[in-house]
């Protein structure tokens, strides 16, 4: 392998770079906005939701057999891109609390970051259609079985920010917020309770695994295809560095809160359906 720039030597000039961090700890208005977009929170929560109506859509011909008036508009409402971006960036102003937002701001914005972003956000994008997705699976598999250089860096990526661990549980969490709120409004008529509710969530686990494994290689492979071999360096070395731990924290935090709220509302949705009353 090619010797380049340490990734420790670029991260240490990026920070060194940085104007000094709020001292009072709470972040401003104007960093939240800055951070927002340097994130491209904007672009992920649009594709996120085109995700979600066409995962609501497909839920809705399992849960309604023949379609049910409402359900569509209910998406709409759910599924709100600026709303979703509001809760991330709230769940970031309260995440990242006392911590040093000045490194996050270069990295993001004039660093290497500021090219991930956009990358992660057009290949989110990218995956929406099938055959993009099939077609950047295929491509990760070739890359694991050939042990690449780049694949390295991309698993030490997925290693460093603890990714596949963290997006099961946040896939856990969501489908457990779901079922109880359908239990609690009566979906089930009494044929199933939080015991049996705990125990089906759990067996879909591994599923759930295979499919975030999956997937995630194929989405980080497409994303970074373009970017240098010292660019991918500098994020895993960033993600490494406290700056780059504290935003991970937060970022998935909010995340986590955000789906949870959606995955509790389509259950109450689909609940009060169900029972036939209106909407």
């Amino acid at each position: 392998m090619p010797r380049h720039k340490s990734p420790l030597a670029v991260l240490a000039a990026i920070v060194l770079g940085t104007l000094a961090p709020n001292a009072a700890g709470a972040l401003t208005a104007q960093e939240i906005d800055r951070l927002v977009k340097a994130l491209s929170l904007d672009e992920i929560t649009a594709v996120m939701r085109e995700e979600g109506l066409s995962y609501g859509a497909d839920l809705g011909a399992e849960l309604f057999a023949q379609g049910r008036s409402g359900w569509g508009e209910e998406l709409a409402r759910i599924y709100d891109a600026r709303a979703m971006q509001d809760a991330l960036a709230g769940g970031l102003e309260e995440g990242l609390v006392g911590h040093e937002i000045g490194p996050v701001l270069a990295f993001f914005e004039t660093g290497p970051g500021a090219r991930f972003s956009r990358l992660e956000a057009s290949a989110r994008r990218a995956m929406l259609d099938p055959d993009v997705e099939a077609g950047a699976e295929i491509s990760a598999a070739e890359a694991m079985d050939a042990e690449t250089e780049r694949f390295a860096l991309i698993d030490s990526f997925v290693a460093t920010n603890n990714l596949i661990e963290i997006n099961v549980a946040g896939a856990l969490n969501a489908s457990l917020a779901f079922s109880r709120a359908l239990l609690d409004g009566g979906a089930f008529g009494g044929a199933m309770g939080e015991n049996e509710i705990l125990s089906d969530i759990w067996l879909q686990e591994p599923q759930i695994r295979r499919d975030t494994t999956e997937w995630l290689y194929a989405f980080l492979n497409l994303a970074y295809g373009p970017a240098t071999t010292e660019e991918l360096e500098a994020y895993v070395a960033f993600s490494q560095a406290p700056a780059g731990r504290d935003l991970n924290k937060a970022l998935f935090a909010a995340y986590d809160a955000m789906l949870i709220g959606i995955s509790r509302d389509l259950g109450e949705t689909a609940a009060r359906l169900m029972a036939g009353q209106e909407i």
